[in-house]
């Protein structure tokens, strides 16, 4: 079922639900989370079990669900040595986080947490709750109490005075983050992501139909990995990833400027460029609106290439660059990938085809190819994007670490 990623291929995943309404949204919870390749198991508290049916996660999951602790002792077989990979208790009501806090074991839930702070196995909490419990004092120092344990606290979202459940992306993301290989710790990545706009008048502009899926997977990628992630981002609809430095742009003079001034300040190792800027400028630009009523003529310039300008900033900064066509051969679309990439001076260049609906800028999958100098380095078929960029990223650490051997046998 791996129809987002593999990041959690081969991860067991205990989800505690709680007695808040919020409990509704468990199996979509645990089918998100078993997109990305993790097996769940639901452990549910006797007042989850008034909200909603067992049955339900049973089916959701796939696994028999622990609505109570026999002889078989069930918090130890998840939550001891061997057990699950993660504790994940979504949501998590006050009395629950109250209990855990004191160290008070009366329910499955409760004890599976006990057992597993005691194993080390890691636990992630998501509170929901009415704002003014989440408010008090006791509340709060209790979920400080868990933070000190080492428990990741989720934040809630606070809307109409609650404290609510969290958007599912968010709560799957912190557990992709917890359960991932911290490989790109230390490592700064520069990424480009989504479309550029240039205005015509005060309110219409030319721009392209790129959605950002592809540079905003990078970004999750390569935080969730360790690294330090900074993200200059045309106008799109998409969550903000997590641990990230934004850096909104509307233009493409912007994305220029940005890019300058991220690679003057700071030294980055990698630059993946996926955004898809607009390669023209309209050179005059309209005071308010233009009326509908004539025929307008536009003249356009062409723009500075953002690989130029950071290839001049730094001459060992490794960059990915991405060549985007249509409806061409795989020969056709190499050749043009290929010189691409030796005339912009790019480490590597991804290239792909948008003529399919399952490749095209706001689909959520992608079919590419990578090249260096030397030619086709790797296919990756028909894959979720957030899964293109853990493999892209995989063979920029292998390059990588290729070349701090060679650099250690030379010196």
């Amino acid at each position: 079922m791996f129809t987002k990623s593999r990041m959690l291929e081969g991860k067991k995943i205990a989800l505690c639900i709680c007695g808040s309404v919020a409990a509704i949204k468990a199996p979509d919870l645990a089918r998100e989370l078993m997109r990305n390749g993790a097996e769940v198991f639901a452990i549910m508290s006797p007042s989850a079990q008034k909200l909603i049916s067992p049955t339900l996660l049973e089916w959701a999951t796939g696994n028999p669900v622990i609505t109570e602790l026999t002889g078989k002792i069930e918090h130890v077989q998840l939550g001891g040595k061997g057990g699950v990979d993660l504790i994940l208790i979504a949501p998590a009501t006050a009395n629950t986080i109250g209990k855990i806090a004191a160290g008070i074991d009366d329910t499955p839930v409760t004890s599976l947490a006990t057992t597993a702070i005691g194993s080390g196995i890691p636990v992630m909490i998501a509170p929901v709750m009415h704002g003014s419990m989440y408010r008090h004092p006791l509340v709060s120092e209790n979920l400080k109490k868990l933070s000190s344990l080492g428990i990741k606290i989720i934040p809630p979202e606070i809307v109409e005075d609650k404290a609510k459940f969290p958007d599912i992306s968010v709560i799957v993301e912190e557990v992709l983050s917890a359960l991932s290989r911290k490989d790109m710790t230390g490592i700064s990545v520069l990424v480009t992501a989504g479309p550029t706009r240039s205005y015509m008048d005060s309110i219409r502009f030319l721009t392209n139909s790129s959605s950002g899926k592809m540079g905003y997977a990078f970004a999750y990628e390569a935080s969730a990995r360790g690294a330090r992630v900074t993200l200059i981002s045309g106008p799109t609809n998409l969550a903000n990833p997590r641990g990230a430095n934004i850096v909104p742009v509307g233009t493409t003079e912007e994305m220029l400027e940005a890019v300058d001034n991220a690679l003057s300040k700071e030294k980055y190792d990698l630059f993946v460029m996926a955004a898809a800027p607009l390669d023209f400028a309209i050179v005059e630009k309209f005071d308010g609106k233009v009326p509908s009523t004539s025929e307008l003529k536009l003249t356009l310039r062409p723009l500075p290439k953002i690989v130029d300008v950071a290839r001049k900033k730094s001459k060992d900064l490794f960059i990915i660059g991405f060549k985007a066509e249509y409806n061409l051969t795989r020969e056709e679309l190499f050749s043009r990938a290929m010189s691409r990439l030796l005339e912009s001076g790019m480490d590597l260049i991804v290239a792909n085809d948008l003529s399919s609906p399952l490749t095209g800028f706001k689909a959520d999958t992608d079919e590419v190819y990578i090249l260096d100098k030397s030619g086709l380095v790797d296919h990756i078929p028909l894959s979720p994007k957030r899964e293109v960029a853990r493999r892209v990223l995989d063979l920029y650490l292998k390059r990588r670490g290729s070349n701090a051997v060679t650099s250690s046998h030379s010196s």
